[in-house]
């Protein structure tokens, strides 16, 4: 049954079929033909997918996201990185990386980060003289951050299949999304150096006293979340609630730049995203299963032990694998896939869990961002209103910089596992 659904799923995904409905049909003619369970188990297993408390947060960072977006926080978070930064050469593009990264501790979507950040940041980045490609790739790579930094969409997929802290998780993001973030900014000032790009990004720089005072509210959002998070308060779940409500307060009441005419397409636009993240859980579910039930983990464990004899060995594979994987399929399909299976094989090598997890993540954030098929170059040119085969060759730079972070992360544990174990 095993051989007959991956075949299956390969042929529908090499047809553009959507994942989540290659999945459930390839998962139903191995049910079919395959095996004598009644096919009633379909709608059950999938339904028993999506019961599961901590799956309620990612609707609801998903709303929070788009009310971030709409109501005027990443607007303030993009001035006040700029006049943290603007009087460096390259601050402009410094400051896209910022902002990333503060946007994507509350959106916990990469997708999201770069439309809402891209939108205000692209447009100044062309201004000043920049290269359109390199903008848009900049802007890209630090997207990528979204699905790293906490709270994150795919840890919480992660945690809730395979068992594992979500708490946890968050925790040991921080360091690679923080590394990642750092390696980014370097290599932004290190190219506007070599290129001369960058000189003039203070023009139209604010005071940053001024800004601060401006963001201050929106600054808060990600402190309190994760605060509240780690401090005990609240659960990653009742996060997401408070992150929907706080950003509601502030776009409604306190920006003034949501009007009750735009709640109803906010939240439209929510129930259409969080649709097809949820028919993919679901299906991934009835995916995951089926697979459990068959002997594929156990060969997959023993060719891994057969063929890797070493930590690393395997780690090495598994990356290669997640990078192609990243390409092609969505992330968090990715991860009800792939995690069920590789995380037990990963802890026979002496893994840590938490660990795995976040590598996991960090590879497919990547994956997210490589070409040809990378979700977040396609949003990011969309933006910038260019051809991603021209954006292409200037995503090289920022590529190499992440896989480097990618090797550093994955050899040295103490950075992911650093605030779990402290």
């Amino acid at each position: 049954m095993p051989t007959a659904i991956v075949s299956l799923l390969l042929a529908f995904i090499s047809l553009s079929v959507p994942i989540a409905v290659a999945i459930v049909i390839a998962s139903a003619v191995g049910l079919y033909f395959f095996s004598n369970l009644p096919l009633i188990i379909i709608p059950q297993r999938m339904f028993i997918g999506l019961d599961s408390f901590p799956l309620m947060a990612v609707p609801l960072f998903i709303l929070a996201g788009n009310i971030m977006g709409q109501g005027g926080v990443s607007k303030r978070l993009v001035t006040f990185a700029k006049s943290l930064v603007g009087n460096l050469q390259g601050g402009l593009a410094i400051s896209c990386v910022i902002t990333s990264m503060i946007f994507a501790a509350v959106s916990g979507s990469s997708v999201a980060t770069a439309y809402a950040v891209g939108a205000i940041l692209l447009p100044a980045m062309i201004a000043h003289g920049y290269p359109k490609p390199m903008a848009t790739a900049i802007q890209a790579s630090s997207a990528n951050l979204g699905i790293v930094i906490p709270p994150s969409v795919p840890l919480i997929m992660y945690g809730v299949s395979t068992n594992t802290s979500i708490g946890k998780l968050f925790l040991a993001a921080i360091g690679p999304g923080l590394f990642m973030g750092g390696a980014l900014i370097t290599m932004v000032l290190v190219w506007c150096v070599v290129t001369g790009h960058g000189k003039n990004d203070a023009n139209d720089q604010q005071n940053l006293l001024t800004s601060s005072k401006d963001a201050l509210l929106a600054l808060l959002m990600p402190t309190m979340i994760l605060g509240g998070i780690y401090g005990g308060v609240f659960t990653p779940t009742e996060a997401s609630a408070i992150a929907v409500i706080y950003g509601l307060i502030l776009g409604v009441f306190v920006y003034k730049e949501i009007t009750l005419k735009d709640i109803p397409k906010i939240l439209k636009g929510s129930v259409v995203s969080t649709s097809s993240v949820m028919l993919i859980i679901a299906a991934a579910s009835l995916l995951s299963f089926l697979v459990s039930r068959s002997d594929l983990p156990q060969l997959l464990s023993t060719f891994a032990t057969d063929n890797f004899s070493t930590k690393l060995q395997f780690f090495l594979a598994v990356n290669l694998l997640l990078l192609v994987v990243g390409m092609f399929v969505e992330t968090s399909a990715s991860i009800l896939l792939l995690a069920p299976i590789l995380a037990p094989i990963a802890i026979i090598y002496g893994i840590d869990p938490v660990h795995f997890g976040v590598v996991m993540v960090v590879n497919l954030a990547i994956g997210m961002f490589t070409p040809p098929l990378g979700v977040t170059l396609f949003a990011a040119s969309q933006v910038a209103e260019i051809q991603v085969e021209k954006v292409i060759l200037a995503t090289l730079v920022p590529l190499g910089t992440l896989l480097c972070c990618l090797v550093l992360i994955t050899i040295f544990p103490s950075i992911t596992l650093f605030w779990v174990n402290s």
